[in-house]
């Protein structure tokens, strides 16, 4: 019985993890603020195809059920078994973007080749991808310390393997992501310790690719363009940009109510997925636009802390993946933000964890476990840290309770 009691105190004294609640409010509201503005943005774009009032939202809440699912496997996973087969991943990262390719698997939709076959659905492989790097080079990451942080050599690698698979998604072409995984990449190596001369060099020959890309084409020389003077060309290339304008325009403080816009209603193309967030500034006002704004600061802002955390006290692995999946989730959110304001040219991005998406909903709430998993290792690791600290006092104050009852035994006797 006393044996038993004992090691009862000690499993209730020993480190205890905890995911981040204020991460974890963040993620759920934006997750709920989806679900309303899908299902008010869907509504006029199901009607217009005959598919019933509801027929996007359903679907998005099978979606965002599946990734619900993945997401609690990921909450539940080590991390160390996600850094064992990091290679791995990043090896079923070039097949999976090779696969849009191959002929009858591989979907070209608009012109574009992004979406693997699935028969009862469709994929899109670069949401996968996008984790899988992150996963990769914060193992890179661990592994590599010291070449990354002194030699110039130490980057060739990680840097190399975002420019194979941005050519990859240039191919299909996928301009926004390719931008995204650049960026993403580039930062995680700074926060690695990477020195930025060093980066400034290794980026220069990105450079000429990324213009020739963006240039090469003349549609997307004509989203360079019209952006800057959409109201130049209000019926064609700045069709959605003057449209998605209206819409903030007319939500002014509080917005016309939820429901109530009228841009959705077959005016504003996407409104239930690249330009959502016209339609919440439309229904929602700019106090609904703060609220969306103040969940992903909160969202990224705990991420990035906790990864500052990981990172001082030695988790480095959980750290990294905390900052990848931080800054992948801060990047996509600005572009789609700042498409919808007119502030960058249109990139085809949705807004993550709002928006309207299949493949693009179950991976994003993915990386959203995989990142509240590091958050639970950190604080792991920091108990485990304060319990080392708190145990020569204890000790001390045990030997002290020993002591002083020895006297008494000895009267008693």
């Amino acid at each position: 019985m006393f044996d038993f009691d004992t090691t009862q105190a000690k499993r209730r004294q020993g480190p205890r993890g905890s995911f981040d609640m204020w991460l974890l409010v963040a993620l759920i509201g934006l997750v709920s603020v989806g679900v309303v503005m899908v299902t008010s943005s869907s509504i006029a774009v199901a009607d217009s195809q005959h598919v019933g009032a509801f027929y996007f939202l359903r679907k998005h809440l099978l979606f965002l059920s599946i990734g619900m699912f993945a997401a609690g496997m990921a909450m539940r996973t080590e991390l160390k078994l996600l850094e064992r087969y990091a290679f791995h991943l990043l090896l079923l990262s070039f097949v999976l973007l090779l696969a849009v390719f191959v002929p009858h698997f591989g979907m070209r939709i608009n012109g574009a080749r992004r979406w693997l076959n699935l028969l009862v659905t469709t994929f899109q492989p670069v949401e996968a991808v996008k984790l899988f790097l992150v996963i990769y080079i914060a193992s890179y990451l661990v592994r590599h310390r010291e070449s990354v942080e002194t030699r110039f050599l130490g980057l060739i690698k990680p840097i190399a393997v975002a420019g194979m698979i941005v050519l990859l998604l240039l191919a299909q072409p996928d301009f926004g992501s390719a931008t995204l995984v650049i960026a993403v990449t580039i930062a995680m190596v700074w926060l690695g310790g990477a020195r930025p001369i060093f980066l400034f060099l290794m980026g220069l020959p990105l450079m000429p690719l990324l213009y020739i890309a963006a240039t090469g084409e003349s549609y997307r020389m004509r989203r360079l363009t019209t952006f800057m003077h959409p109201w130049d060309h209000p019926f064609d290339d700045g069709f959605q940009l003057t449209q998605s304008l209206m819409a903030i325009g007319r939500g002014e403080w509080t917005g016309v109510g939820l429901g109530s816009s009228v841009l959705k209603l077959s005016y504003l193309p996407e409104a239930h997925t690249d330009f959502i967030f016209a339609v919440i500034g439309e229904e929602l006002g700019l106090a609904g636009v703060a609220l969306v704004a103040g969940l992903f600061a909160l969202a990224v802002g705990r991420g990035l802390y906790l990864g500052l955390k990981g990172v001082e006290i030695g988790q480095r692995f959980a750290g990294y993946v905390a900052f990848g999946i931080s800054l992948m989730l801060a990047m996509q959110a600005i572009v789609s933000v700042g498409v919808n304001l007119g502030a960058l040219p249109t990139k085809g991005l949705t807004l993550p964890l709002i928006s309207y998406g299949g493949s693009s909903m179950a991976l994003t709430c993915l990386m959203a476990g995989v990142l509240l998993r590091a958050t639970f290792e950190i604080n792991r690791a920091l108990d485990a840290r304060e319990v080392t600290r708190r145990m020569p006092a204890a000790l001390a104050a045990a030997d002290a309770a020993v002591a002083s009852s020895k006297p008494r035994e000895a009267l008693a006797a």
